[in-house]
């Protein structure tokens, strides 16, 4: 989690200890707070290192899951221990961790919606958690200073909101791409189990013996899933952007010859533009022509003025003319003022005339809508007036009726009304009584189907270990002829090609393999213990370079599928052992992988050394006596693990239990394994033959019940009928 600073490695004689912080969980019931106690080795100092981020300063929970206020829990830079006794909130403290930086709820393995987290009776819940930020890597130091504190709430809809404070209080952001900026940069995953490793993953990966689960873990754990789903959907991307470029280079194509075409137009409306610029200026020309024509008839006038002049009654009618102009202007300005006051009020009035038009328009749809419904109810009107005539009419021929019969077919009426009343209170009762059969039978037909398939389930995995264990019995009989073929029914021809292409010169020095060829136990007793210490390896070829390596890779790819071929080791070719005297693990009682092996080839052993350890790995026989040796005293000097005659792994603190039964590779007793395979099969052939005889009973009760329930619907729909 973050960037933690690597602890120095201590030395067995060391009197220096590692700091160790315990944060111990006290559960209150009064208050449900939790308190904290730290307790380190005097030695320990207490300054922050300069540079560390990403690192937990604190967390408090505040009505989460079953605990209203929990924290703040004040962490140590190094590693912390968080203890407290059942339902303390050890776990609520994971979760939480995990909710409060983002996670999903089913990350958690505590429930499926983050408002399964609320606790009851609440309407939210709140996470804080704070993380340091200090050094070269801090992230945005001058926005949030030396710490930054995610408050997660979560609501009741199971939506949850987020704020990223500073070191002072101040909300710097509340958008999730930020958080996610926060994690990357500090490179935390809360996804990742390697990082937050929860309780429920943890048991399962402790309890799981498939090496598909194992890798599918190490997958997630490396982000290699992720990775591999972001480059198929790259691939994907790829492909579509490939399409959508052909496509593209084909409209490019249409798009030029449109050019083109368009091009050519563009010249020809030039050559108009051009034609009419020389339009406009011939029509300017013509006008100040029209004007010097007029300014040589106003010379002529004026001229004509002045000879005029001197005339009397001409300059009196001028006068006149003069006088009713000035009163024209008058009324002009007038009834322009006018009409300006007119403009002003008219633009004034137009919002309200707006108002006025749309209230109108909707007083005009509102009255058409209450003649629709004015018009619909007079018609329903004169409808249900119709009905109460012919009600009454009928009402009328009833009681003209009925005082017409006699009080004999009275009684008998009622007795049939009573008669037929009871009959139809059976039917009630009787269709009760079938409903309830119908879903006694549902549930028959449900819990047949469900072992009906859990049976299907059973069948299929005992035929699939049918099938295993009789190509593992066909192995082994071809490997009485060779003994090679227990590695593979093409690892002959595959070591006869390796032959060839040596004497042809294609490898530089001959590859070896497989290696559990090249080993022999000196115990027999311990071969289950070894197989179960090298597994994959028996099987694997070693070469001397890459060079070899690529060329073995071509000869198996003719015998091999992809992806099932044995595993290349690239190993320089020594003359000796490696001298392993100071690293290996020496025991009076028990011996070493390496020394309970007889190895011809030293580039064998060192191949082993390096790839497995084998002179660091002890075999103990007793299972009970290896858990003594590594578990109850510490371990022998230099030894790593062990394993024990049953083929199962102890550590220093953990005890692993084999998948294996019997050896497939090293045996020496063919005889004896391949009589242990046909009992086996025998065992599975008999499995297979009960599961699929119960497969075939629930068949047939699932029919029957099937029969039974069409025929109690069929009876169901009569009796509805009848009532």
């Amino acid at each position: 989690m973050g960037k933690r600073k690597e602890e120095s490695v201590l030395t067995p004689g060391s009197q220096k200890r590692q700091r160790k912080e315990y944060t111990d969980v006290n559960s209150d019931e009064s208050n449900e707070e939790e308190t904290l106690e730290f307790s380190a080795n005097s030695s320990a100092t207490s300054q922050l290192p300069d540079g560390e981020v990403g690192i937990i300063e604190s967390i408090q929970l505040k009505n989460f899951m079953c605990h209203s206020n929990l924290g703040p829990f004040q962490f140590g830079s190094n590693l912390n221990f968080v203890v407290g006794t059942n339902g303390s909130g050890k776990s609520s403290v994971l979760t939480a961790l995990i909710v409060g930086l983002g996670g999903k709820a089913t990350a958690t393995n505590r429930g499926s919606s983050l408002k399964m987290f609320i606790q009851k009776g609440e309407t939210s819940a709140d996470i804080s958690i704070t993380l340091r930020n200090q050094g070269r890597d801090a992230f945005k130091p001058e926005l949030y200073g030396t710490s930054i504190t995610v408050n997660q709430r979560i609501n009741q809809d199971g939506s949850r909101t987020c704020k990223l404070k500073s070191k002072s209080g101040t909300i710097i952001s509340s958008k999730k791409e930020e958080l996610i900026g926060i994690l990357d940069h500090f490179n935390i995953q809360v996804d990742n189990p390697v990082s937050v490793l929860t309780q429920e993953m943890s048991k399962q990966f402790l309890q799981t013996k498939n090496e598909g689960d194992k890798y599918k873990f190490f997958m997630k754990a490396t982000q290699l899933e992720q990775m591999k789903e972001d480059y198929s959907f790259i691939g994907k991307t790829k492909k579509n952007t490939r399409v959508q470029i052909e496509q593209g280079e084909e409209r490019l194509e249409e798009l030029k010859q449109l050019y083109l075409e368009k091009k050519e137009i563009f010249k020809s409306i030039a050559f108009v533009n051009d034609m009419q610029s020389r339009l406009k200026d011939l029509k300017h020309q013509m006008a100040w022509a029209v004007v010097s024509e007029m300014e040589k008839e106003v010379e002529l006038l004026k001229e004509g003025v002045k000879a005029e002049e001197g005339n009397t009654e001409l300059l009196q009618r001028v006068e006149e003319c003069q006088v009713k102009v000035n009163e024209a202007e008058k009324k002009y300005k007038a009834i322009q003022d006018k009409l300006i006051t007119i403009s002003e009020e008219a633009q004034a009035l137009h919002p309200q005339c707006i108002s006025l038009k749309a209230e109108v328009q909707a007083k005009r749809k509102t009255v058409n809508e209450t003649e629709i419904v004015y018009n619909r109810s007079k018609t329903e009107l004169k409808r249900l007036e119709k009905d109460s005539e012919q009600l009454h009419k009928r009402i009328e021929e009833l009681k003209s009726c009925a005082n017409q019969v006699s009080e004999p077919e009275k009684l008998e009426r009622q007795r049939r009304i009573a008669y037929l009343r009871e009959q139809l209170k059976a039917f009630h009762d009787e269709e009760i009584m079938i409903g309830q059969q119908l879903d006694q039978f549902q549930q028959a037909i449900s819990k047949c189907r469900e072992e009906h398939s859990r049976l299907r389930r059973e069948s299929s995995e005992v035929q699939q270990a049918l099938d295993a264990h009789q190509k593992q019995l066909r192995d082994l009989k071809d490997s009485k002829t060779n003994t090679l073929k227990r590695f593979g029914p093409h690892t002959p021809a595959l070591l006869e090609a390796i032959e060839v292409a040596h004497k042809q010169g294609h490898f530089r020095k001959k590859p070896l393999g497989p290696l559990g060829a090249l080993i022999h136990p000196k115990d027999p007793e311990l071969i289950l213990a070894i197989e179960s210490c090298l597994k994959g390896l028996l099987q694997a070829f070693c070469c001397d370079n890459h060079s070899d390596e690529r060329t073995l890779q071509s000869l198996m790819s003719k015998y091999y599928a992809h992806g099932h071929r044995p595993q290349i080791i690239v190993n320089k070719f020594q003359n000796k052992i490696y001298d392993t005297s100071q690293r290996a693990v020496h025991h009076p009682e028990f011996p070493s992988v390496l020394t309970a092996l007889e190895i011809d080839n030293p580039v064998v052993a060192n191949c082993l050394i390096d790839m497995r350890g084998i002179e660091t790995v002890l075999l103990i026989k007793n299972s009970r006596r290896a858990r003594e040796v590594m578990q109850c005293n510490r371990p022998p000097r230099n030894c790593k693990e062990a394993f024990t005659a049953e083929g199962d792994q102890v550590f220093e603190r953990r005890y692993y239990s084999s998948s294996f039964v019997r050896p497939k590779f090293l045996s020496q007793d063919v005889e004896a394994e391949i009589s242990h395979l046909d009992k086996e099969i025998e065992n599975k052939r008999a499995q297979l033959t009960a599961s699929q005889q119960r497969l075939y009973s629930i068949e047939n009760e699932i029919r029957q019940n099937e029969d039974h329930l069409y025929g109690h619907r069929r009876h169901q729909k009569q009796l509805q009928v009848k009532i």
